[in-house]
């Protein structure tokens, strides 16, 4: 016995494949991406870090500016 095969109602697009995300597809990694950003800038931990002032003067310019 074979199994019955459905066809889509609706036709392919021409124009090429279209794809939507819901909101928190896009909302969450940005979300976990500025969250670890700004952990990784925390000033608590900036004497542990010994590196070039001329990096830890630009990532303290880009905490200044994340968090307000």
């Amino acid at each position: 016995m074979s199994a019955p095969t459905h066809t889509r109602p609706h036709p392919a697009t021409p124009g090429g494949v279209e794809i939507r995300l819901p909101w928190w597809a896009l909302a969450l990694p940005v979300l976990a991406f500025v969250t670890l950003l700004l952990l990784m800038l925390d000033p608590s931990d900036a004497q542990a870090a010994a590196g070039d002032p001329t990096i830890t003067h630009l990532l303290e310019r880009v905490r200044e500016l994340t968090v307000g």
